[in-house]
C-alpha cells in the first residue's frame, strides 16, 4: 500500500528506488512509512494510521508524492473490510475499538453491534486496523489511478 499523494505506480518504481534521502519516511510524524525491499515506500498500519498531514508530499523531492495530485490527496489506495467471523461486535460483544479512532466516521454500527465500513466515507487512513483487538479488519490494496484514467 502506497502513501497518499501519489498517482503513478511507475514513478514509485523509477524515482523512489533512486532516492537516497528517504524524506517521506523521516517526515512522517506517525512513523507509518517504511521502505520495502525493492526500495519503494509502503504504509504500515500496525500501530497508527495516516492523518493526511501532507508532510510526506512536501518532503518528496522527486515529486512522486505531490500535493498537486488533488484526486488522491485525501485517500490511500486500499479497501478495508471487517470480518464478521473475527469481529467480537459481530458476535455479541460490545466493542467500539475500530470506531473510536476512525477520523472519517466511516465505521457505522447497527445498534451496538454489526460494524460496517461506509466505503463512501472511508479514506483508508488505517487507524482502525491496529486498534482491532482480534485483527478482524483487513485490507486489500487497490490500483493507483493514473492521470490518464481521471
Amino acid at each position: 500500500m502506497r502513501p497518499p499523494y501519489g498517482f503513478n505506480e511507475s514513478l514509485f518504481q523509477s524515482e523512489c528506488v533512486a532516492c537516497e534521502s528517504r524524506a517521506c519516511v523521516t517526515s512522517c510524524e506517525e512513523e507509518i512509512i517504511l521502505i520495502r525491499a525493492d526500495g519503494t515506500p509502503m504504509l504500515n498500519f500496525s500501530k497508527k494510521g495516516c492523518t493526511f498531514c501532507e508532510a510526506c508530499a512536501k518532503a518528496c523531492m522527486p515529486n512522486v508524492l505531490s500535493l498537486e495530485n488533488q484526486h488522491t490527496s485525501e485517500s490511500i489506495n486500499a479497501r478495508f473490510i471487517i470480518s464478521t467471523e473475527g469481529c467480537v461486535a459481530h458476535n455479541g460483544v460490545i466493542c467500539f475499538a475500530c470506531k473510536e479512532p476512525c477520523i472519517d466516521d466511516a465505521i457505522l454500527f447497527n445498534g451496538m453491534f454489526n460494524p460496517v465500513i461506509d466505503m463512501d466515507l472511508c479514506t483508508a487512513c488505517g487507524y482502525c486496523l491496529g486498534r482491532c483487538p482480534t485483527q478482524a479488519i483487513s485490507y486489500t490494496a487497490t490500483e493507483i489511478k493514473s492521470e490518464e484514467h481521471l
